[in-house]
């Protein structure tokens, strides 16, 4: 298993679904971790149970579209545990709305989580790391980011362009010893779908896509996360790793 000791990492979207898996993971492989979100109550629970288990986790509720609130969280971070190696950009929201009927603030709201959240806390915490010559930046993007997917533009476009930011910055950032990647997950049991998940002629279609039929489970990103953030992937930068149970295959 990787042994994160001694590493800093901070999660966004970290309340619930997979941010909170992963946040989970980073602290079972010992890193203290600031875990992001907008609801406190969520995250104060999730700190709890990871003092209750001997590990290290710092709650700071954030609007990850707010530019003040992105650098109180890295600066609360670096104050509490001296430092950051390690940034999920996770924080994301989903709608599902066919083009001629999507708002213009429908899309500027999907665009600035997905878009602009992942670019203020890389910004803001990427000082850290290229100033201390090490880091890893994740960006939790999409298979949709690859796929054409009716009634999806807003996400598929801002999931898309968080690929090109990690490509971007992985070569911007290469000699300064700081690594950006991706994942590329597609359908994971998570509460985010879980009304779908009831409903079995929906669950059965959604299936019907996916060739390994059948949706992941939040434990199975752990193992890529891990990778990503351990010294393991000190020589692999601007990856995106594709996690859909062959969904893109096709």
């Amino acid at each position: 298993m990787t042994n994160l000791h001694g590493k800093v990492a901070i999660v966004t979207g970290a309340g619930r679904g997979l941010g909170r898996s992963m946040a989970a993971g980073l602290v079972d492989a010992g890193a203290s971790v600031t875990v992001a979100a907008r609801t406190a109550s969520e995250l104060d629970a999730f700190v709890e149970e990871a003092r209750a288990a001997g590990g290290q986790a710092l709650a700071c509720p954030t609007d990850i579209t707010d530019e003040a609130a992105v650098e109180r969280m890295v600066a609360a971070t670096v104050e509490t545990f001296g430092r950051v190696d390690v940034l999920v950009n996770n924080s994301g929201i989903v709608a599902s709305t066919p083009l001629l009927d999507q708002s213009a603030a429908e899309w500027d709201r999907v665009l600035a989580t997905n878009l602009r959240g992942t670019f203020l806390a890389t910004r803001a915490a990427g000082r850290h790391m290229v100033a201390q010559g090490a880091g890893k930046v994740i960006n939790i993007a999409s298979n949709f980011a690859i796929q054409g997917v009716a009634d999806h533009a807003a996400y598929s476009a801002s999931k898309a362009a968080v690929i090109g930011f990690t490509r971007s910055m992985a070569v911007e950032w290469a000699r300064s010893g700081v690594q950006v990647n991706a994942i590329a997950p597609g359908y994971f049991a998570t509460p985010l779908n879980a009304e779908m998940r009831r409903d079995a002629d929906v669950m059965a279609k959604v299936v019907r896509a996916i060739p390994a039929r059948r949706m992941g489970e939040p434990e199975e990103l752990k193992p890529w996360l891990l990778l990503l953030a351990g010294s393991a992937s000190d020589f692999m930068t601007g990856e995106v790793i594709v996690i859909d149970g062959g969904q893109t295959v096709r």
